[in-house]
């Protein structure tokens, strides 16, 4: 198993037992508030090509974005390692990054990004890369099948839009849903079903309201986006988001798992034919801040 960790190092864990040493190779991350070093993915053939892929905070205070590296890992080290692709415009925020990376089926690469806080209308700009999900090919490039393919008021990376910081992205292999959770402010966390092209509000629509206790925007619905399976208010923070599709516990089979930053558990959201039909708060004997959950090999 591979874990991150936000001051830029990378580490094994082998039977259970994590090596403290950082595996070397891995490009310097710039850590700064919630900068830093955010997910790690292994290519779908990376028994073949031994590809590993991380997604970090990469700049300076005045010019920052996500990043995408990719490198060669042969379980000790990290080499040839390359910049597959960087978010544009940069910001001058060190926050509101996004960072998680999925692989598709078709092994096409799906990445969150952030709106940067201070530059939440960017998520609307269909000309910014900034709250948005991205759909690219394993080597930086874009799909050509991709939705804003060929609009030349659009950039044709873009998969959806209307984000604000979406840390939890999961794929049901049974049924093709991709699934997202977003941090909304002081309320309005969701849980969305990604369609391609489609706007998810941020901020035209949110139920969060700002810090400041003011409104963000009067609207709780609006024509032309999608609404959330999930509304979290008040708000949990989701962070990690994964589908169980294993055999271990069949009760769960077609469940998401999301864990809460906030109150230090991991959520069970039941779904039934795609529906959300319950919630269940696990693990919170933990006592600590959950930041990722994931399905294990067996």
């Amino acid at each position: 198993m591979l874990v991150t960790e936000r001051d830029g190092d990378l580490h094994v864990i082998r039977a259970g037992i994590l090596d403290p040493r950082p595996v070397p190779g891995v490009p310097p991350a710039y850590v700064r508030s919630q900068g830093g070093l955010f997910d790690v993915l292994p290519h779908p053939r990376f028994e073949d090509n031994r590809l590993l892929y991380l997604s970090l905070a990469h700049g300076a205070p005045d010019t920052n974005a996500t990043r995408v590296v990719r490198g060669r890992f042969d379980g000790t080290s990290l080499t040839d390692v390359e910049t597959v692709f960087t978010v544009e415009p940069t910001k001058d925020t060190p926050v509101h990054y996004g960072g998680r990376m999925l692989f598709l089926p078709d092994g096409t690469l799906l990445l969150t990004t952030g709106d940067g806080f201070v530059y939440r209308e960017s998520a609307q700009r269909l000309d910014s890369l900034l709250g948005k999900v991205l759909r690219l090919n394993d080597d930086g490039t874009v799909p050509d099948d991709n939705p804003f393919v060929g609009d030349a008021a659009a950039r044709a990376e873009i998969w959806t839009y209307g984000h604000r910081n979406p840390q939890g992205i999961a794929h049901a292999a049974d049924t093709g849903t991709v699934y997202l959770h977003d941090h909304g402010a002081q309320g309005g966390d969701e849980l969305n079903v990604i369609v391609p092209g489609s706007n998810y509000g941020w901020p035209i629509v949110t139920l969060g309201i700002d810090y400041t206790g003011a409104r963000i925007s009067p609207f709780r619905e609006y024509p032309g986006t999608v609404a959330p399976v999930v509304d979290w208010t008040p708000s949990i923070a989701p962070a990690g988001l994964t589908y169980y599709d294993g055999d271990a516990f069949p009760e769960w089979r077609g469940d998401l798992f999301a864990t809460s930053l906030v109150f230090n558990y991991v959520e069970r959201v039941d779904l039934e034919d795609g529906e959300v039909v319950g919630q269940e708060r696990m693990f919170e004997e933990i006592g600590e801040r959950i930041r990722d959950v994931r399905m294990g090999a067996d």
